[in-house]
């Protein structure tokens, strides 16, 4: 379960010592990454130096309308900074639209961007008929991302086992999926696992390792 885990911190008033303590817990549980805001990349490049773990970060987050060239922006200087892992988040309104190809492309030039880096893609299923996620999942498939990722946790709901199963019927078999968003205890992130999550997206991956339920609100 451990490796399955990017340990999050996304609130918006995170504060530097948390930081730093989530960088702790990551080292100590063998967590697959640490998921934080673009500023604070540096200082977890820095905490995470000569361990396992890597740094995540988000782009365009959390609500994707930033235009592509901010993101590219965003996402370089998250690598020159020292991320490992980019998750960004779609446009949803030019999904909405119909506008695939401008989706598509996005995330291809993204991901061209920062090369062999992991990309995960957001796509906010709480925004999104079930139509809506069955194509954009194909869309993503089509986009050369890594993952295709449910939620930013800013949305009115994160990972259910409804939008799991329509990802995992529209995407490609190289296309991972990582589940985010209101997973707090081990059954919960178990089932994810056995419907074919590769990673979940927690603030409360202590708390799923050791059997217990977390009521973090965030």
């Amino acid at each position: 379960m451990h490796q399955y885990i990017d340990h999050t911190l996304l609130k918006p008033d995170s504060q530097e010592d948390e930081i730093k303590n989530l960088c702790k817990e990551a080292i100590e549980y063998d967590f697959a990454s640490v998921c934080i805001h673009p500023h604070y990349v540096e200082l977890v490049a820095e905490c995470l130096k000569g361990v396992p773990t890597k740094v995540c970060t988000v782009i365009g987050f959390p609500l994707g309308q930033n235009t592509t060239a901010t993101k590219i922006f965003e996402a370089k200087n998250a690598l020159d900074n020292g991320a490992d892992e980019i998750d960004m988040v779609i446009n949803v309104s030019w999904l909405r639209d119909k506008s695939y190809d401008k989706v598509k492309n996005e995330i291809s030039k993204i991901k061209s961007v920062i090369g062999e880096h992991i990309l995960k893609v957001i796509v906010e299923i709480s925004l999104l008929s079930d139509e809506e996620l069955a194509k954009i999942s194909e869309v993503v498939s089509q986009s050369g991302a890594d993952f295709i990722k449910t939620s930013t946790g800013f949305g009115a709901h994160g990972a259910t086992f409804k939008a799991l199963q329509i990802m995992k019927a529209n995407i490609s078999d190289l296309l991972q999926i990582k589940a985010s968003g209101g997973i707090r205890d081990f059954e919960t992130a178990k089932k994810y696992i056995d419907l074919g999550v590769t990673r979940l997206g927690t603030s409360s991956g202590i708390e799923i390792i050791e059997g217990k339920t977390s009521h973090k609100k965030y």
